[in-house]
């Protein structure tokens, strides 16, 4: 490890291009589904410039990862079918996302029901 922070080890878009594995020099992996990555990517225009402005993302349950471009040897850029490639997922957002998977979800979840939003497009 280097500095104490996760290092991921492996990045692996999967072949239907709806997930991204990725392993870390802890030894934990995870497997990000393409839309758990879209709905909380990293960019302004989904958290917004406080966690008060974040934005709820529907309608993505389909979508897919169409580019991974690494940028310096901090993080990747994702690309997705819908357009969007404005975030930058850094190696401890990406491990954050894997390790807080279960509440994450289950917010995002939560938000689209109370907004009256699908998980379809």
């Amino acid at each position: 490890m280097t500095g104490g922070a996760p290092w991921p080890t492996e990045l692996r878009v999967a072949p239907a291009k709806d997930a991204l594995a990725v392993s870390f020099d802890t030894g934990e992996s995870f497997t990000l589904s393409a839309e758990y990555l879209r709905v909380e990517s990293p960019s302004a225009e989904v958290q917004g410039h406080s966690p008060d402005q974040k934005k709820t993302v529907p309608g993505k349950r389909s979508v897919t990862i169409v580019s991974i471009e690494p940028v310096g040897n901090y993080a990747v850029r994702l690309g997705f079918d819908d357009g969007h490639d404005t975030g930058l997922y850094s190696w401890d957002y990406l491990h954050r996302l894997g390790r807080e998977f279960a509440d994450k979800w289950q917010a995002y979840l939560g938000a689209l029901r109370a907004k009256g939003l699908s998980r379809d497009a």
